[in-house]
């Protein structure tokens, strides 16, 4: 009886270690980001990253896998084993518009990703160069690009990013003006220097990033994209009070697993991210950026949001029609 006693004490701990050691997360957890260090989609991945490696006791890397508008950095999760332990930090246009414009290089792509929560959106500006352009509103921008068809520039990251669909999308509610997009691949910060050179005239661009250039005279905001006006510009007026509801994105960034992840580690990711934006620091950083916390209330609720998502991209796709090389 002694024998099976020890017996039994000893498959007990060995039951507790092998539990213990297979709690999740039990070793470094990759994020993966689809673009260059830097930009806001980078920035919220190493914000969470941090928080997330505090509360779970392990660490969260961020690598950087920039191309394709998203699709290098979301093969690279959907080819991983679906254990938790390859994650991404993805946005509006890497993880909505590319798989609603590029289908054949995503195939099934909502039933190969899960939506963890959705983490922050972003408001953002309709903004004009002060460099040789004097627009300073909405109705003037529209007057100037009517008096001068094929002429007025605006910037964006790619044919198809969010920015390019915005312009379009606000081209075609405006009276279908004529207006030439000039796609810069090195990001916000390449719009940026197109239109402080006089090279673009006008864009969509988030907060964040335009900030300290509108806080410099060299951009000025036309109209603000978000839920309400920001208290830092209470001049500027949403797109919804000048009459264009639906025009503009407030970019959003997620935090997505591959399809298959156990239900138990989604959920410790759904808590665990849910507590990290609740963390002081994480607040102030958010704030700092001007960035709004919006997690979902539930994984099922994530799921219900992401496919809403896709569904709204897919019909302003078909309202607007930009090519986008398959």
């Amino acid at each position: 009886m002694k024998r099976l006693g020890l017996t039994l004490a000893l498959l007990c701990l060995a039951c507790a270690a092998a539990s213990a050691q297979d709690k999740y997360p039990a070793k470094p957890v990759k994020i993966v980001v689809p673009y260059a260090p830097g930009g806001a989609t980078d920035i919220v991945a190493r914000i969470l990253g941090e928080q997330l490696r505090q509360i779970l006791g392990q660490s969260f890397v961020v690598e950087n896998k920039p191309g394709a508008n998203g699709i290098v950095a979301i093969n690279d999760m959907l080819n991983s084993k679906p254990d938790g332990y390859t994650l991404m930090i993805g946005n509006v246009t890497t993880n909505a518009i590319t798989p609603v414009l590029t289908p054949a290089k995503l195939p099934n792509y909502d039933s190969r990703v899960v939506l963890v929560t959705v983490v922050n959106d972003i408001p953002e500006f309709l903004v004009a160069t002060t460099t040789n352009f004097s627009v300073k509103s909405v109705p003037e921008l529209i007057a100037y690009a009517k008096s001068n068809p094929g002429k007025l520039r605006y910037g964006t990251v790619g044919a198809g990013s969010y920015p390019h669909f915005d312009m379009a999308y606000f081209a075609k509610r405006a009276g279908d003006l004529d207006m030439i997009a000039i796609h810069n691949k090195n990001g916000a910060s390449g719009i940026i220097n197109d239109m402080i050179t006089g090279d673009s005239q006008v864009s969509f661009l988030n907060a964040a990033t335009t900030a300290p250039q509108i806080k410099a005279g060299k951009l000025r905001p036309l109209a603000l994209v978000n839920h309400q006006r920001l208290p830092e510009y209470p001049d500027v007026a949403t797109m919804q009070e000048l009459g264009y509801p639906g025009i503009g994105t407030i970019a959003w960034q997620g935090l997505f697993a591959p399809a298959g992840t156990p239900k138990e580690v989604l959920e410790t990711l759904f808590t665990a991210s849910l507590q990290a934006l609740k963390a002081q620091p994480v607040v102030d950083a958010f704030n700092k950026q001007n960035f709004n916390i919006v997690p979902n209330k539930s994984l099922d609720d994530a799921k219900a949001w992401l496919a809403n998502e896709l569904k709204t991209w897919k019909d302003i796709t078909t309202q607007v029609k930009i090519e986008v090389a398959e």
